[in-house]
């Protein structure tokens, strides 16, 4: 049997594609890797619209996952290992198994690049947070600290002010790389206080993040700093090894014509594997539903079967 559309990833783009496509009775066949993407590292999102109150990130993708059954998505609960998309129908292989496809939606994703340090799991989603736009009103009169150095560090820094009382942005060198007018910002802002040339090397706390440790690079000393959480802002890492065929900018994300078409005619790609700017769960439902949209004109105009 060849699928006519396999969704390869069940983030919200992954998701939403599969909810686009299940109401056009394609029955497509989602192949989830790590299911949800990382709104289930989210505790709670307050920026999705219809829930006044927020909602649990992993809450949320199973109500999309729910919605896409009931118009006849499947699911297959595995990862992807290798793809071969020189010919047609196209070939996924999920371990040995091999899955042949007319069209394909890469919603893969991306995985935020970590410290790598103890503590973090352990506090991943209880102070630890990678998405100062999702998570900052949950730290408001509290005490935060931001790691990295660009401008989304310093962008992340100062959304951050607008509810904590006090911003420490650790940076491992002595200047910083965001763009003179993010600079300015940051330095205007009494909230927000530099920490040059020092790493976190210990995220501390029972329950949640208590107080992190700082190393300074220069002179070896070590200090704890009291604070209520920590936001990572040190770039991600698209999930697009597998993809050889496709072409990708030199981070790793994949390249696309009119918002979700890739080099390849037949095969689309959709959410964080694509978006290195915005990175949000609606956005990455936008872009889901775009994919699913042109997928099903791919399908018409091929002739498919039901289209």
């Amino acid at each position: 049997m060849v699928e006519e559309v396999v969704v390869i990833g069940s983030g919200p783009a992954g998701l939403t594609a599969a909810i686009y496509l299940a109401r056009e009775l394609l029955n497509p066949l989602v192949i989830t890797g790590d299911f949800g993407g990382q709104p289930t590292l989210t505790e709670i999102i307050e920026n999705y619209p219809g829930f006044p109150n927020g909602v649990a990130g992993a809450e949320l993708v199973e109500r999309m996952k729910k919605q896409a059954e009931r118009f006849g998505a499947r699911f297959l609960n595995d990862k992807v290992t290798k793809v071969d998309f020189s010919k047609t129908p196209f070939q996924i292989f999920v371990g040995n198994e091999l899955i042949e496809a007319k069209s394909v939606i890469i919603a893969t994703g991306s995985k935020p690049r970590l410290l790598g340090v103890e503590g973090e799991s352990k506090f991943f989603g209880r102070g630890v947070s990678t998405c100062a736009t999702c998570d900052a009103p949950l730290f408001a009169n509290k005490i935060v600290a931001v790691v990295g150095g660009g401008d989304t560090a310093v962008q992340d820094a100062l959304i951050l002010t607008k509810f904590a009382k006090k911003v420490y942005l650790i940076h491992r060198r002595n200047e910083l790389r965001a763009s003179k007018v993010e600079q300015q910002k940051l330095f205007a802002n009494q909230k927000i206080e530099v920490i040059w040339d020092s790493v976190v090397e210990k995220i501390i706390g029972d329950k949640k993040v208590e107080k992190i440790q700082v190393k300074n690079l220069k002179t070896n000393e070590t200090k704890e700093i009291a604070c209520d959480g920590l936001f990572l802002a040190i770039g991600e890492i698209p999930n697009s090894e597998i993809f050889t065929e496709i072409e990708k900018d030199e981070a790793g994300y994949i390249k696309t014509t009119e918002e979700v078409k890739t080099n390849i005619k037949g095969v689309f790609a959709a959410g964080d594997v694509v978006d290195r700017r915005y990175r949000q769960v609606i956005t990455a439902c936008a872009s889901g539903a775009k994919a699913a949209l042109e997928a099903i004109s791919f399908l018409k105009e091929s002739g498919a079967a039901g289209i």
